[in-house]
């Protein structure tokens, strides 16, 4: 009978394998399927894997690359701005991310680059593989990886953060933010966003959100004027809408529980201590992992 490989070895690289497989899909439950999968590939292996670590990397970024080649043709017909599914972490809880790693800004940067783009790059600039190693995890020659990883920098370097974001500074814009939403002050609410501010909500189609990327302040605060009236954002009445704040893809962030099911919101600040993005997430398949 073939001997079952140490359980105990395969969860102490889990966490790594999450964070890989999440950068490659941008989901964080096809993440966690890929890693199942990795896990039962393990199981079946026996105990002749000299390098398990190795191995689990290779495996996984393989299965990573097989979605992502599978689901092209998803992303194309997908309706409206797609956007990564949230990443959420408690306040109260330390970061397990580096923000400017899962940021939704760099998630997007990675979608333009082909599934054998991203994974080189990530592999390499991001899990410190060396060159040789990420090509046999691929199956390419060193000189190939090495040609693909200049050409994934080339098309990511405008997408590379030119600050630091103060997370303290950050919080309390957020917090401004909703606060003059709440109040229903959209004169407070505009002067809080940058000239060239962007708003890009998700629904897939599958909820009320915007077709196309909003951009400006006059364009975004005729949107959540619209959200307001349907009841989708917090704003004085009634029946103040409920809301908890949270980390998103590293950023403040909110999750909110309008009558049509949850949402997200991710705040992105500027340089110049206003905000220069926010993401909005209401396509319910990419909310289901709030329960879990």
């Amino acid at each position: 009978m073939t001997p079952s490989p140490d359980l105990s070895v395969f969860e102490a690289q889990r966490p790594r394998l999450l964070r890989l497989a999440y950068r490659m899909l941008g989901s964080v439950a096809e993440a966690e399927d890929v890693v199942q999968d990795a896990w039962i590939r393990w199981s079946r292996s026996g105990e002749q894997v000299e390098e398990p670590a190795a191995w689990l990397v290779r495996t996984t970024s393989r299965l990573c690359l097989d979605r992502l080649r599978a689901a092209k043709v998803r992303r194309e017909a997908y309706r409206g701005p797609w956007l990564p599914e949230p990443l959420i972490e408690d306040l109260t809880e330390d970061p397990l991310e580096r923000a400017e790693d899962v940021s939704v800004a760099f998630l997007l940067a990675l979608e333009r680059l082909s599934p054998l783009e991203r994974a080189v790059f990530l592999l390499h600039e991001v899990f410190d593989e060396d060159y040789a190693a990420v090509a046999q995890t691929l199956d390419r020659s060193e000189a190939a990886v090495r040609q693909i990883a200049s050409r994934a920098r080339a098309h990511l370097q405008a997408a590379k953060p030119r600050y630091s974001v103060d997370q303290q500074a950050a919080t309390r814009l957020a917090s401004a933010f909703m606060a003059a939403a709440a109040r229903g002050d959209m004169a407070s609410l505009r002067a809080l966003l940058a000239e060239d501010a962007v708003m890009v909500t998700d629904g897939g189609g599958k909820r009320s959100a915007a077709l196309r990327p909003l951009v400006g302040p006059a364009d975004i605060v005729a949107m959540l004027e619209g959200l307001a009236w349907r009841g989708a954002w917090p704003t004085s009445g009634d029946r103040p809408l409920q809301y908890r704040a949270v980390r998103i893809n590293g950023l403040p962030g909110l999750i909110l529980e309008p009558d049509d099911g949850p949402m997200t919101i991710a705040f992105q600040p500027s340089e110049d201590g206003r905000l220069s993005a926010i993401y909005i997430i209401r396509n319910p398949e990419k909310l289901a992992h709030l329960d879990r």
